[in-house]
């Protein structure tokens, strides 16, 4: 909706500062001429906004004026406080912080907003972890956060997998990710990718270093996670599939018999071996033949160990 745009617009430019009409093209997925439309009609209703020409030109708004936080829908003030999520910001040290900006955003919002957000609250709340996590903890989590946030580089002694273990490391820590649970840091040279938990020993010596302008958080999170899937699925098994059946990253490459052919990443036999045989008589691998075959090889074993009337230790 226009309405929803022209706010957008405002936001955008209260935030970022001066931005050309093909960067708010871009931002809010609209045509050039559209953005300027919008500018004329944010003109006309008397928000100071100016455009420069040239090559570093854009339009920006006048120095010192802001918008109030109004506008808000129902769904975007719901949405605000559900990603809210408590305990990531209390393991960055951010706890208290969280609460005292919701509380003031709501104390902002008018009364039928505010309750919208107070039942979010109450109905609905964030676990990121899995089921099965260890809960590793990482104590140094907030001193890597504060030096992520000031630009300051870190001296850490970290523990990996491959031989020596323990390693020194100068980092200059671009950024934190939370995935599944475990906080992992982005740090240059590189960049690289280290668990937050993995790290034993830390000081900060007061030395800055200098972000580059370029990077991208999410994009290099992004090809971080398809390069590490690449590494992981290596290898690939042909599998025969029963109707209505379907696997994780299959891709099917035919049909004989109402069975699906599909092609399947794997990342070591003994994975393999598992998944498949939790489908049961629902798979048949076809290839490689040393997967076949040790497959064969675990239902025979599995056959003559229920092949008996009583287990091994019964009476």
């Amino acid at each position: 909706m226009k309405s929803s745009r022209l706010v957008s617009i405002l936001l955008l430019l209260q935030t970022r500062g001066r931005m050309t009409a093909a960067q708010l093209a871009e931002e809010l997925e609209v045509s050039v001429r559209t953005v300027y439309r919008d500018v004329e009609a944010l003109g006309a209703a008397g928000v100071p906004l100016y455009g420069d020409a040239g090559h570093a030109g854009g339009y920006r708004l006048l120095d010192g004026w802001r918008t109030r936080l109004t506008g808000l829908t129902t769904g975007e003030a719901e949405a605000l406080f559900l990603a809210g999520a408590p305990g990531p910001a209390a393991d960055l040290g951010l706890g208290p912080v969280l609460a005292a900006a919701q509380l003031k955003v709501r104390a902002a919002l008018p009364p039928e907003l505010r309750a919208h957000a107070d039942r979010i609250s109450g109905r609905f709340h964030l676990d990121a972890p899995g089921w099965y996590a260890d809960g590793e903890e990482a104590p140094y989590l907030p001193a890597v956060a504060d030096a992520v946030w000031n630009s300051r580089v870190l001296h850490v002694r970290y523990r990996r997998w491959a031989e020596p273990t323990d390693v020194d490391r100068r980092l200059e820590p671009y950024g934190l990710v939370l995935k599944a649970g475990r906080w992992y840091v982005v740090a240059g040279p590189g960049p690289r990718t280290f668990r937050v938990d993995q790290i034993l020993e830390l000081t900060s010596p007061g030395e800055e270093f200098t972000r580059p302008d370029d990077f991208d958080l999410a994009a290099y999170w992004a090809a971080y996670q398809r390069d590490f899937q690449d590494r992981l699925f290596s290898a690939e098994a042909l599998v025969r599939l029963a109707p209505g059946v379907t696997l994780p990253r299959a891709t099917p490459v035919g049909a004989a018999d109402a069975w699906t052919l599909a092609r399947v990443p794997v990342e070591s036999a003994d994975r393999a071996v598992a998944e498949f045989l939790r489908l049961g008589t629902d798979i048949e691998v076809l290839a490689p033949p040393e997967l076949r075959e040790r497959i064969a090889r675990t239902v025979a074993e599995l056959a003559e160990r229920y092949g008996n009337a009583e287990p091994d230790g019964g009476h």
